[in-house]
């Protein structure tokens, strides 16, 4: 089989990679990919936006199956475009991504079904959704409505604090068009989860949980990025207490797609905070989660491509998924500034020094031609697994250290609420 992959990260990256394993396999084309993905398949350099030239690749290639891994080219609607051209594609059609495209619209969908949410409102005015804070108080939670690469979210401590989020994304445009909108909810306390399934329109399958850690410093400091790190499984989370998620959230939204008339098939993603109340939902998204793939993909036994295909032709049903025992740990290796302004095109060194049951998984960088360069805030991900937790822990650490480049930053302390 030939096969695309389109994206850029660290999720696709552990997507590539998971692929590669297939016997099915033959070649892999990744648009537009990475420095990393650039060692195990060939990189193409057409943009995730740009839906004609991603059909016209696969048409021109005769590719066999296209997977979608980030949630823009979804929400443009490039699951649809490729099933009109008589394409196999792995993704949500573009109606059925808006569950991570519109806050409001997860939220509405949400409330309707009766899945439990932090309670909600939504607004276009800016003195309306201040006025509204100032009457709900803090600790509080400000989301621009549309997308906004993990960085459209702030946990206000304060009132202040919140009316200079919604001042940030509706005034200030920080986020472009996806703050127009803010949806405003009530703070969760409690630790998340990472909880992803498969959907084929009929059928469930949970993948196991991770835990991500989004706050660019120890001990969850500092503002939210696009994740710092993660592992799998998550030994303090009691397994029935994943099994109510899946009973109360992943299966009634599944049931709420199909009432509404959405066929659902991909991954769905759910954000959790488990809670006093239980386990309720903080987000949705449409597809594998950055960076929990790189550790959920090396714990997955069965062939991907078999259960894309499943997904594709709606067998889910007929297929076991079997998962290791093992754990999974991934720390993130982020540009110094990183959420804000960093520096980019510095020199990666000690790359091939990391031994070779470690995987290094490359989310911002570039292959040069006197070697790999940083371009992008998110840069490597280190991905090690082991008996458990500690064991894995202990080796993501350790082989991350023989890699270096200028302003090197991460987090000391991913999977120690685990131990």
């Amino acid at each position: 089989m030939r096969i695309l992959v389109i994206g850029n990260g660290g999720r696709e990256h552990a997507i590539v990679w998971k692929l590669k394993q297939s016997p099915k396999v033959t070649e892999i084309y990744c648009a537009p990919g990475n420095g990393g993905i650039a060692g195990l398949a060939t990189c193409v350099p057409i943009a995730v936006e740009d839906v004609d030239g991603l059909v016209a690749f696969a048409q021109e290639k005769r590719v066999d199956l296209t997977v979608v891994g980030p949630e823009v080219p979804l929400l443009l609607g490039v699951v649809d475009r490729f099933e009109q051209e008589g394409l196999k594609v792995f993704g949500p059609r573009k109606q059925a991504a808006l569950i991570e495209g519109s806050k409001r619209f997860a939220k509405e969908l949400m409330q309707k079904y009766h899945i439990p949410t932090a309670a909600f409102a939504s607004f276009t005015d800016a003195e309306k959704a201040k006025a509204y804070v100032r009457k709900q108080g803090a600790p509080i939670v400000i989301k621009a409505d549309g997308l906004a690469a993990g960085k459209g979210v702030v946990v206000a401590q304060t009132v202040a604090e919140a009316e200079q989020a919604i001042a940030d994304a509706m005034e200030e445009k920080v986020f472009g068009e996806a703050g127009n909108e803010v949806v405003i909810e009530e703070f969760l306390s409690g630790q998340e989860v990472s909880l992803m399934a498969f959907l084929d329109g009929k059928t469930v399958k949970p993948m196991v949980v991770a835990q991500d850690h989004k706050p660019v410093y120890d001990n969850d400091q500092g503002p939210n990025t696009g994740g710092m790190g993660t592992y799998s499984p998550v030994p303090q989370i009691p397994e029935k207490v994943v099994q109510e998620a899946i009973d109360t959230i992943i299966w009634p939204m599944h049931e709420a797609f199909c009432n509404e008339g959405i066929e659902y098939k991909g991954v769905l993603y759910a954000g959790l905070m488990i809670t006093a109340d239980g386990p309720k939902v903080i987000e949705f998204n449409a597809r594998f989660g950055d960076p929990e793939t790189q550790v959920v993909l090396p714990r997955l036994k069965t062939d991907l491509v078999e259960v894309m295909e499943a997904v594709i032709a709606g067998t889910l049903d007929e297929l076991s998924l079997q998962w290791s025992e093992q754990a999974a740990v991934c720390v993130i290796l982020a540009a110094g500034g990183y959420p804000g302004s960093y520096e980019k095109g510095l020199p990666i060194t000690g790359l091939d020094e990391v031994g070779e049951d470690t995987m290094v998984f490359h989310a911002g960088t570039k292959q040069q031609e006197d070697g790999v360069v940083t371009a992008g805030g998110r840069v490597l991900g280190v991905t090690a697994t082991g008996a458990d937790i500690g064991k894995a822990r202990e080796k993501a650490y350790q082989e991350l250290a023989k890699i270096s480049f200028k302003d090197m930053h991460y987090r000391t302390d991913i999977a120690a609420k685990a131990l």
